[in-house]
Parts: structure tokens; C-alpha cells; sequence
């Protein structure tokens, strides 16, 4: 069994959930306060967002938004690839 690059699998998790929190903030921009609300209600079964959701927020809590949702992906597929490599070295039959 090959072992999983944790600093790699951590880049890819983290990069992935960057580019996720960069797709929510351009939806944010493309439709607006009422298409977020709709959006998020259908995504989250029926969940009434709409006192919930702030569009107000300024450039600097997005870009602390965007570190912290990065890292805690990186940390997400470093536990992964840990996890996954403590596993049993050879494979089960």
C-alpha cells in the first residue's frame, strides 16, 4: 500500500476549500442577498438562512474567511493522509 503525501493531500484539501469559499463569495456578488437565501434554503433542506445570511462584510474579514477556511482544509487532508497511513501496511485478503 502507497503512503499518502500529507503536506500534498493538506495543499489539495485546502486549495479545493479556497477556491469553494471564492465560488460562495462570487455567487454572493452574482446573485445577490435573495438568491443566497434561496440558494443555501435548497442546499440545507429547507433551512430558512435568510436571518442568517450578511452581505455586508468587509474585505478583511473576507480575506481572514479565506486563510482560516484554507487552513482548516490543509489540516483536513493532513489528518487524512495521517489516518490513512497508520492504516495496515499490506492489504487484507
Amino acid at each position: 500500500m502507497k503512503k499518502l503525501n500529507a503536506k500534498k493531500l493538506g495543499l489539495a484539501f485546502g486549495s479545493t476549500a479556497a477556491i469553494l469559499y471564492l465560488g460562495c463569495v462570487l455567487l454572493m456578488i452574482i446573485v445577490g442577498q435573495e438568491g443566497m437565501v434561496a440558494f443555501f434554503n435548497v442546499l440545507l433542506h429547507g433551512f430558512d438562512t435568510s436571518v442568517i445570511i450578511r452581505m455586508d462584510i468587509p474585505w478583511w474579514e473576507g480575506l481572514i474567511g479565506i486563510v482560516l477556511t484554507f487552513i482548516l482544509g490543509w489540516l483536513t487532508g493532513a489528518l487524512v493522509a495521517a489516518i490513512y497511513n497508520a492504516g495496515p501496511s499490506k492489504d487484507l485478503e
